[in-house]
């Protein structure tokens, strides 16, 4: 029987560390409705509004009609549907790549990578702010696990120069860190790569959609057209649908296929989230004027936050941490934030280090003007009433 979970829920509370659930009453866009009230949205991944756009619903709702609303099987069964395909060649094309690979959720796909790659007779490099799912795909690799200063392209050489005697050595590293909004230093991760004969892993989530002039991702930011030998990324993020997927060499992909055990035992991917994942990368590529337009709110905030005083850490991106550091001091501002009408969560530990609690402010491509001149106001209040 369970033990009594009192203590540790009151242990929680007491530390500030308590999380309840909100529930959203309405479709994900800049407005939602909470309790019955609408709130400005500024901590979703919706970051070009695609998540309720029309040509997403209707992809989904013509797949769910054709093949019905699940998979029903692992793919290597009877779940490997004609939806899949069609995704999977569409996110090969769209990231530059030869193959790729649905898994259910991203979280998912880098298990399922790395644990595919590397086993108890390899080692890994790992950013020290790489994404959780990351983390536990190393774990539970069995690798040998070293982890660099995050961004420390040095740090790195030095373990890949010291750290030689294993048969394969995996860096890996987020590309656009969800939790500070800054860039993994690509060109200096794909240079050690090459140097120390390593393969290289990016995951993209946050940068697909977003970065490069079309869009495309970090590499594409960067300039960079090979040296990234899997690239993983979310379907849920700029995307506005669902899904995680791995990029790379057709052989990478077959490996994954007959390795990878979070493909191998789970369900497939339904077929109408599929369909919204096809239809929003045609959107991204029609559509630059979204980025155009989320770029726009970006540096508007930026520049009003800087201007009045606050932390924005070392932010490149429509990820905006506003760094408070006490997590009480946080939560107190989210809440305030909340009953003005301005939904914008704070993240505490283990989410983020002890004493670097935050805002995670995210933007959106159809933010309009005034609501991201509502959020300044509602920031220049609260740098009065909280510092």
């Amino acid at each position: 029987m369970l033990p009594n979970l009192s203590t540790e829920l009151d242990s929680l509370r007491s530390r500030g560390l308590y999380r309840s659930l909100r529930l959203v009453e309405s479709a994900q866009g800049p407005r939602v409705r909470i309790d019955g009230k609408e709130r400005l949205l500024f901590c979703s991944n919706n970051y070009l509004g695609l998540a309720n756009h029309p040509a997403l619903k209707d992809g989904a709702d013509a797949a769910l009609r054709s093949y019905g609303s699940s998979a029903a099987a692992s793919r290597l069964i009877s779940g490997n549907m004609e939806p899949h395909r069609n995704l999977e060649r569409r996110i090969a094309h769209f990231l530059g790549t030869e193959s790729a690979l649905c898994f259910p959720t991203g979280y998912m796909a880098n298990l399922g990578a790395v644990g595919a790659l590397v086993g108890a007779e390899d080692a890994i490099f790992s950013d020290r702010l790489n994404h959780r799912s990351i983390i536990d795909a190393c774990r539970l690799s069995r690798a040998k696990t070293f982890v660099y200063r995050h961004r420390d392209v040095d740090h790195l050489d030095d373990l890949l120069r010291t750290e030689r005697e294993y048969r394969r050595r995996l860096i890996v590293s987020d590309g656009l860190f969800s939790m500070d909004g800054d860039l993994a230093p690509l060109p200096g991760l794909v240079d050690a790569a090459n140097r120390h004969n390593a393969i290289l892993m990016v995951d993209d989530a946050h940068g697909t959609g977003v970065l490069g002039a079309s869009g495309r991702g970090i590499h594409e930011h960067f300039g960079i057209t090979q040296g990234i030998d899997v690239l993983t990324t979310s379907g849920s993020k700029a995307l506005g649908a669902y899904g995680g997927f791995v990029a790379g060499n057709a052989k990478l992909v077959d490996l994954l296929i007959n390795r990878a055990q979070a493909f191998i035992y789970t369900s497939a991917l339904p077929p109408d989230a599929c369909a919204a994942a096809t239809a929003a990368l045609g959107i991204i590529e029609s559509r630059p004027d979204l980025r155009e337009n989320l770029l726009r709110n970006v540096r508007t905030v930026q520049n009003a936050l800087n201007e009045l005083g606050f932390d924005i850490m070392d932010t490149q991106s429509q990820i905006v941490p506003v760094l408070i550091g006490n997590t009480e001091r946080t939560m107190a501002i989210s809440d305030h934030l909340f009953e003005e009408g301005i939904y914008l969560s704070g993240i505490r530990p283990p989410t983020v280090p002890d004493g670097e609690s935050r805002l995670r402010l995210t933007l959106m491509a159809d933010h309009s003007e005034d609501d991201i001149n509502r959020l300044i106001q509602a920031m220049e209040d609260v740098r009065a009433a909280f510092f």
